[in-house]
């Protein structure tokens, strides 16, 4: 599996001293496109609120995978980021959790394996030899979770699909299966099902094929030597206290999130577990 390369902490640190002295310092959170993928108006919420909340200006930061989300926190080009459980695992040495975020009154979320409506499959094993889409190769739900199922039957991707590829991103997962592209997809359950709110006549066109268990919900992370620093600080009181808040309040609705909560390591106990059933520390 892809690693990220530690590069340019030097400069990244230096940036952040500099950022820390002035007191109107924009602060930079970045956002993994496999949580709010093609939704302008959502990621809009999320930044007023974080702005309100902070009592800094915030830029929202997006990029195209997971590695190079990550990368930034590890050099620190950016204060926090909202990412995955699977990253924030490879990393757990140098990165800490600042919340979780709650959805249907748990802090926990499924991965969902699905194909088209009118696929007669009924399990994995049901889908050998078809083309899988995945979500990105840095994605607990959108790939671990396939994965992992595959390597506890001594299976790996390669051999079990006929064929995989990555969409980076859950929603375009969909997208892939609904028009055909694919047989099957590893979704992240949150999305799929906050996707058949917002655009029912996409979900209609798959279905779910089996569900994980539930397993640690993507979190807010920092690198843990900044976690006493006032721009993290202050982004992580404005996102706990989300739900008091008026435009925190938008934000978790246009989100359909509940909140955002304190999270400590052993709610990600789950995600590591699959990680050591692929042989990863």
């Amino acid at each position: 599996m892809p690693r990220v390369t530690r590069r340019g902490l030097i400069g990244g640190a230096a940036a952040f001293c500099a950022t820390q002295g002035r007191a109107d310092a924009t602060l930079r959170f970045a956002l993994t496109p496999v949580i709010l993928d093609n939704d302008a108006d959502a990621a809009e919420t999320l930044r007023a609120a974080l702005a309100a909340g902070s009592g800094h200006a915030i830029e929202l930061v997006r990029r195209r995978s997971y590695a190079e989300i990550t990368a930034l926190l590890l050099e620190g080009s950016v204060e926090a980021a909202w990412l995955c459980g699977y990253p924030y695992l490879q990393h757990r040495a140098e990165l800490a959790l600042l919340g979780v975020p709650v959805w249907r009154g748990r802090p926990r979320y499924q991965s969902y394996l699905i194909a088209t409506a009118g696929d007669p499959a009924r399990s994995l094993a049901d889908l050998r030899g078809g083309i899988h889409a995945f979500s990105d190769p840095d994605s607990n739900s959108g790939w671990l979770v396939t994965a992992s199922d595959l390597a506890r039957i001594g299976e790996t991707p390669d051999r079990f699909f006929a064929r995989s590829f990555f969409t980076w991103g859950h929603r375009n997962v969909v997208r892939a299966v609904a028009a055909g592209l694919a047989r099957s997809g590893s979704v992240d359950g949150y999305v799929w099902e906050a996707l058949r709110q917002v655009e029912p006549d996409l979900t209609e066109a798959t279905r779910v094929v089996a569900r994980s268990e539930w397993l640690g919900f993507p979190p807010l992370v920092a690198r843990r030597d900044r976690m006493t620093s006032a721009p993290v600080q202050s982004l992580q009181r404005s996102a706990l206290q989300m739900a008091k808040t008026a435009p925190g309040r938008a934000a978790l609705g246009a989100l359909q999130l509940d909140g955002i909560i304190p999270a400590e390591p052993a709610l990600y106990d789950g995600i590591l577990a699959r990680m050591h059933d692929l042989g990863q520390p």
